[in-house]
């Protein structure tokens, strides 16, 4: 008698890393004009997992707010530099929002037990900086046996080689997707057949 193995149906999460951000810090102007690019493909990639009712999380730096929720993250990262980039990047109602205490998303968050109480296997990771909070949260979600999608149009570093690097070794090393989602190719359900 043969056995048959079932291949789990892929369960995709969109997480936005460290996009509510003050960027007060050394090349911190160079950062926000970078993310700016970002946040389009970001908003759109957004809008096809509301579409498809998909779980849509944010992890954030909580710049020592510990009591702080969503609303008070912000209040304290506008400036004039974040502000283009926060007036295009806020959560919605129905989006998850979770402070991270270190540079992963999973570190000392909820978020490993939110995803299997939402049954997501697959992770696309989005937001900044990709040479340093992507790619720890990429590393800790490759060690925890998620799929990933790391999308090369929706992440940002200061030094665009770093963001090549780390791109590259999120491809090569933790088998994660970096292909870009193009502008006519946000149907999530067409991208991850089960």
């Amino acid at each position: 008698m043969k056995t048959e193995l079932k291949t789990k149906q892929t369960s995709p999460a969109l997480i936005i890393i460290d996009m509510i951000n003050d960027f007060n810090f050394t090349h911190g102007k160079i950062l926000a004009k970078k993310t700016l690019k970002i946040a389009e493909h970001i908003n759109k990639l957004k809008s096809a997992f509301h579409a498809q009712e998909l779980p849509v999380i944010y992890v954030n730096d909580h710049y020592n707010l510990w009591q702080a929720d969503i609303h008070t993250i912000i209040d304290y990262c506008k400036n004039p530099i974040s502000e283009p980039v926060l007036s295009q990047v806020q959560p919605e109602m129905n989006d998850y929002f979770l402070i991270k205490p270190k540079h992963s998303a999973f570190y000392g968050t909820a978020l490993n037990t939110l995803l299997h109480q939402l049954g997501v296997n697959t992770l696309i990771m989005t937001g900044i900086a990709g040479n340093i909070c992507v790619l720890f949260s990429a590393n800790d979600a490759y060690m925890r046996e998620y799929h990933l999608h790391i999308p090369h149009n929706c992440i940002a570093s200061n030094d665009d080689h770093d963001n090549e690097n780390a791109l590259k070794m999120m491809e090569q090393v933790l088998k994660a997707d970096v292909s870009s989602f193009a502008e006519n190719n946000y149907n999530i359900s067409s991208m991850f057949s089960s």
